[in-house]
């Protein structure tokens, strides 16, 4: 392609709302313009990089035996009615009516549609195992669309769903898309970790993510220094946490605490003189269900957070809400004295599960100006207990003893295990090995294709702008004129563009009618992985190239430039 007739317009200044490196430079460099909020269009070179992603993943998801086809963005309500998620998946669902007056939503997930396309017609465990994919837009009403590409409200996603006859059958798919994932990120150069996660509105009993690590990441993950344990923050487990610290031995008691105590659970460990490790906290909270509210009371160890996602998945609420002092008494709590002792069995409360059969513990005696010390966990029902906590930097590891560190990263795949849920729910069902009538074992599994784009840019930028890899540049090289009015300059440079695209490189020639500096700063701000100047040099013979990634810069001959820009460009 000549650099003149490419549709890349280039700017210098990004949006005032555009905060992310990802967000500024693919806007600035011309690679998607903005329709709308949370809306964008792709133009040629952010085109050119979205099929090369889009090819990588296509070839080993057909490598690995799933089919790929393609499904409307536009649904039928009635199909996500009869899963039970039209009115549970929130605000981010856009339902809309046609002339005739029928619901239809767009589709931010397909698992409704590709249930209805195998029911009655996949019968028999005999034409089990299958996985179907596509690759296609889907569309989510974020009410906050932010950092572009990584949260838009339309987007590209590879979506697949695979129906077993069995769980041992899923689970092996599972393995297998793991591991095709993995091919996938590989390939394209990313830096990246599969960690445990939490299965969010797609439901299913066991999740995985694929995080790139990055400076800019929106979520926080938990590594291991020891073994290869890695895990989302709200699906991270620990080692039952210990203490040195001596524990404070006492008989079971009430003692008066002045309400200056309530205050919080630091002036509690102050006031009795022991660590926080020894008292137990309780975080109340107002929990939204479809059809109803209710409060309820969170009990964890005095030095540890509460992890949200955790207490969502304890109470099966849609939403936890902060709950004001006036429904936490109307509910029967006591603010700043509420614990778990005594606590009316009528009332909601979930205790962490690293506080069963603890001894020596403090917290509130569920009256004003009132804790019990000496308070042992026993008697509580096994329903009670919850694994609640949020891991920290410094707990350890749960499979090796190591420490657990946190660092950021950007979700760019998941996959699920779904089990018989959809199904189920869907009335979609086979004939297993036994003759008897069962619903399918499904799994899901999502990739981020148009995220990726921006990803890419997150994971590997400078200061001057965006530093593609060779899997996925618009362009190889960027062959730059000097001085476009030098004819042997020009000549040269043409020829060699020439001989390139008959080798089938992907170049491009900056022929411009601009300034040196001008085309450079578009070099840099585009980021192709390298440029070749055709410039005074070659009045000696000599072209310069230089790397995009360290900016250094190379004399070659210009009877040895086609070949190291083989071996290079390679």
């Amino acid at each position: 392609m000549r650099f003149s007739k490419l549709y890349a317009p280039t700017t210098k200044n990004a949006p005032k709302d555009a905060t992310l490196p990802s967000h500024q430079f693919l806007l600035r460099a011309g690679f998607v313009t903005q329709s709308g909020s949370g809306l964008y269009s792709f133009l040629p070179l952010g085109k050119i990089v979205l099929d090369k992603i889009r090819r990588i993943v296509k070839e080993e998801m057909d490598a690995s035996g799933a089919q790929e086809i393609e499904m409307g963005v536009v649904v039928s309500a009635d199909l996500w009615k009869q899963s039970g998620r039209y009115d549970v998946f929130g605000k981010e669902l856009l339902r809309f009516k046609d002339r005739k007056n029928n619901e239809f939503v767009l589709g931010p997930t397909h698992e409704e549609v590709v249930v209805d396309i195998v029911k009655n017609i996949i019968t028999s465990y005999k034409q089990l195992p299958l996985h179907l994919y596509q690759i296609t837009t889907k569309f989510r009403d974020e009410a906050r669309p932010r950092f572009g590409l990584l949260r838009g409200r339309e987007f590209i996603m590879k979506d697949g769903y695979s129906f077993h006859d069995s769980e041992a059958s899923l689970k092996e798919e599972f393995q297998v898309m793991e591991e095709t994932y993995t091919k996938i990120f590989k390939r394209l150069g990313l830096d990246f970790r599969a960690v445990d996660a939490d299965s969010g509105a797609i439901g299913g009993s066991g999740s995985k993510e694929f995080m790139v690590l990055a400076e800019n990441g929106e979520d926080d993950i938990v590594v291991c220094d020891g073994c290869q344990y890695a895990a989302n923050i709200e699906a991270a487990t620990r080692a039952k946490k210990t203490t040195d610290i001596e524990a404070p031995v006492a008989n079971f008691a009430k003692f008066y605490t002045p309400t200056p105590v309530k205050d919080s659970i630091k002036h509690i460990a102050e006031f009795f003189k022991v660590d926080e490790f020894y008292t137990i906290k309780s975080v109340i909270k107002k929990a939204i269900y479809k059809d109803e509210e209710k409060i309820i009371s969170f009990f964890i160890r005095g030095n540890d957070t509460l992890q949200e996602t955790k207490a969502l998945n304890a109470c099966g609420a849609l939403e936890l809400l902060d709950a004001s002092e006036e429904e936490v008494i109307e509910a029967g709590f006591h603010p700043g004295f509420c614990g778990p002792v005594g606590l009316d069995e009528d009332l909601e409360f979930y205790i962490d599960k690293e506080l069963r059969e603890e001894k020596n513990l403090i917290c509130g005696a569920n009256e004003d100006q009132y804790h019990f010390v000496g308070v042992s966990m026993f008697n509580f029902k096994e329903n009670r207990y919850k694994d609640l906590v949020q891991v920290s930097a410094g707990d350890i590891c749960p499979h090796c003893g190591g420490k657990l560190h946190i660092t950021k990263g950007i979700e760019v795949g998941h996959i699920f295990q779904l089990g018989q849920k959809y199904a189920a729910a869907m009335d979609a069902k086979f004939l297993d090995k036994n003759g008897k009538s069962m619903p399918f074992y499904m799994g899901c599994y999502g990739i981020g294709v148009s995220r990726l784009v921006a990803v890419m840019i997150e994971a590997s930028h400078d200061e001057k702008g965006c530093i593609w890899n060779q899997q996925t540049a618009p362009y190889l090289l960027d062959i730059i004129v000097s001085n476009i009015k030098d004819e042997e300059q020009f000549a040269f440079a043409t020829q060699l563009y020439e001989t390139l695209k008959e080798k089938k490189y992907n170049v491009l020639l900056d022929d411009r009618k601009e300034r040196f500096g001008f085309k450079m700063g578009d070099f840099e701000l585009i980021g192709f992985p390298y440029a070749l100047i055709v410039g005074k040099g070659l009045a000696h013979k000599e072209v310069e190239l230089i790397n995009r990634k360290t900016l250094e810069k190379e004399s070659i001959s210009i009877d040895t430039i086609v070949s190291v820009l083989e071996e290079r460009l390679s």
